[in-house]
């Protein structure tokens, strides 16, 4: 889940939920935070892999676990991106299959700026490291704020968002593309939930969107055919109120039978 900001997390309660959540493989993004820091919130019970963004309080992706990891990649390979902090690999046996998971984080993008002409660069090479990663695992799994909502069902208010980033054609089309013949990858989130509205995993802090549910689902479980049959339920872990909300989005849990 995206934590916006990892310390600020925790202090409105993150460790009270993960507590009671049960939670074997946890993917953060915008963690913002060295990595000292997220050892020490998170504690010794994880293992855990971050890849730190360059810019100080900016992006940053992690993956903890109870398993041990067997190896791990702490980028997405386009040089480029190599200090941002948007991409961390790990790879687990798990009952003798290789599964490979990936913590990731969209640019969130700006039209007509250099923001957005980055997040297309990012799209582009995720294109072709989504089948490089099939490829090379049983399983995949990549879980993340990934920035775009794909359909209508995914935006509330998506008539009034249609010329936004997060909503424009071109990014949704990347979205066909990975959900599509082409990278065949499922889109775990909406196959268990079905044709409905949401559930949003994102609402801004203004004004009353939380309250009124004007929300985005722009996070994802994107997982290979046969890890998302094996998935059983997934859950928006949405807060009860406005003000006991430790992020801007919730958590999405997906349990998995494997």
């Amino acid at each position: 889940m995206n934590v916006n900001g990892i310390r600020a997390a925790y202090k409105r309660g993150m460790a009270e939920w993960l507590a009671d959540r049960e939670v074997d493989i946890l993917c953060l993004q915008e963690v913002r935070a060295p990595d000292a820091i997220v050892r020490e919130l998170l504690g010794e019970s994880w293992q855990i892999v971050h890849a730190e963004a360059a810019a100080k309080g900016r992006s940053g992706v992690a993956i903890a676990s109870r398993l041990e990891q067997i190896d791990v990649r702490g980028h997405i390979g386009d040089e480029y991106f190599l200090t941002s902090g948007r991409w961390i690999e790990a790879d687990f046996r798990v009952n003798g299959s290789l599964l490979t998971v990936v913590s990731a984080y969209v640019h969130s993008g700006e039209v007509d700026t250099p923001r957005q002409e980055d997040k297309y660069r990012f799209l582009e090479v995720m294109t072709s490291r989504l089948p490089q990663l099939q490829e090379n695992a049983d399983h995949v799994l990549v879980v993340g704020d990934l920035n775009v909502g794909h359909t209508t069902r995914d935006i509330k208010n998506w008539k009034g968002n249609i010329k936004k980033a997060g909503f424009l054609p071109e990014e949704r089309a990347y979205f066909d593309r990975f959900f599509g013949d082409e990278i065949g990858y499922v889109d775990v989130h909406r196959a268990l939930a079905g044709d409905v509205d949401g559930p949003y995993t994102w609402w801004s802090w203004r004004g009353q969107a939380f309250d009124n549910d004007t929300g985005w689902r722009i996070d994802y479980h994107m997982a290979t055919p046969g890890l998302a049959s094996a998935a059983v339920s997934a859950t928006v872990d949405r807060a009860a109120s406005w003000d006991t909300r430790f992020s801007d989005h919730a958590p999405l849990v997906v349990d998995y039978s494997i």
